[in-house]
């Protein structure tokens, strides 16, 4: 339990760079599509997990680092959001600029403000233009917002916090309908349900939610006392992600659709993973296996870091211009991964410690 008590994740930093690594492959699995065997193709093609991994890791981070501390006041609040926008919008916007200055890939975008703040991934009709993976920005912004309030609610009751996120997505549910009985909603804001499911954190905050729980457990005696009950997490919260992951595959009818698109395999997706991922993640931190000591080698940790950036420029923008000029067997990933982490070390890390610094001059 050593880790705990210094408050330090290397086997969950070491995690993301594996996360990152499975939505590589799903994005690439287009190449692979007539070579391999439906069954194996049909198990690649929900790697989108990778998201799920990303979104329980930041409710578990944001929970276990912050509790209800930015409620505190209104200047601890606003340094909380500002830190939070240092961490994720200044890379974007340098990406998201050379986008829209190189006008042979952005001649048909035209939706400045709402690409700049992320909110064009609330509409069907804008979802896959810019940066088109930075959908799930917008989801990890909407929780960081709402995390403060959200662990508030959590430590006096679970119910109380799954009631206000049913009613969030219930609102949003009203909003996007509401909109496509009145004008038909057009531009397809948080509508249809299909699109508002996979896009939202309206629909998504269950993921969070674990992680939240999980830092809440590992906060309290009895949560704890509870936690260390639990055998071989590590083994049988693998387990569990590769079961869940195979049921949803399961609903895929070839190798063109998702499980999560039956809602059978969505249920399983928002209900079942997200609770064995947290399992997986306990056990990292709980004990010494050979998983645990593998992700926290320096390597995986450097790619852990260097992760956010390797999601950033894996598809779209960059990684189409990196084609232009180079084009690997591997489909770049190696070269990515060595473009990722130098980005990381030369503009993300000091952009965000700068960030920092000012931030904290805050009066």
């Amino acid at each position: 339990m050593e880790n705990l008590k210094k408050n330090t994740f290397e086997a969950l930093t070491g995690m993301r760079a594996i996360a990152a690594i499975m939505v590589f492959v799903y994005h690439n699995r287009k190449y692979w599509r007539d070579d391999l065997p439906f069954p194996i193709m049909r198990f690649i093609s929900e790697w989108h997990i990778g998201v799920t991994v990303f979104f329980v890791l930041s409710g578990f981070l944001l929970a276990y680092r912050y509790e209800d501390s930015p409620l505190e006041s209104k200047k601890s609040y606003l340094k909380y959001i500002l830190l939070r926008i240092a961490r994720i919008f200044p890379l974007y916007w340098i990406l998201l600029s050379f986008f829209f200055l190189d006008t042979a890939y952005s001649r048909n975008v035209d939706t400045y403000f709402l690409q700049y703040s992320l909110l064009y991934s609330l509409f069907e009709k804008y979802s896959v233009s810019g940066i088109v993976q930075a959908w799930s920005l917008q989801v990890e912004f909407f929780f960081y917002l709402l995390s403060p309030l959200l662990f508030l609610l959590l430590k006096k009751s679970w119910k109380y916090c799954i009631s206000f996120l049913l009613g969030l997505f219930l609102l949003s549910f009203a909003i996007g309908y509401g909109l496509h009985g009145y004008n038909n909603n057009p531009e397809g804001f948080l509508y249809p349900l299909k699109f508002m499911m996979g896009n939202t954190f309206f629909a998504r905050s269950l993921e969070f939610f674990s992680g939240m729980l999980l830092a809440s457990l590992m906060k309290k005696e009895k949560g704890l006392e509870v936690l260390k009950r639990l055998k071989n997490p590590t083994l049988y919260g693998g387990i569990g992600i590769i079961i869940f992951t195979i049921s949803i595959a399961l609903f895929a009818r070839n190798n063109f659709v998702h499980g999560v698109e039956r809602w059978e395999g969505r249920l399983i997706h928002e209900l079942f993973l997200p609770v064995a991922i947290g399992v997986f993640f306990w056990g990292l931190m709980s004990e010494k296996t050979i998983v645990s000591k593998v992700l926290s080698t320096k390597f995986l940790i450097l790619l852990g870091n260097a992760s956010f950036v390797f999601y950033l420029v894996h598809i779209s923008y960059f990684n189409l211009k990196l084609k232009e000029y180079i084009y690997l067997p591997d489909r770049n990933f190696v070269l990515l991964w060595i473009c990722s982490i130098i980005i990381y070390l030369l503009i993300e890390k000091p952009l965000y410690e700068l960030s920092r610094k000012l931030i904290a001059k805050i009066k």
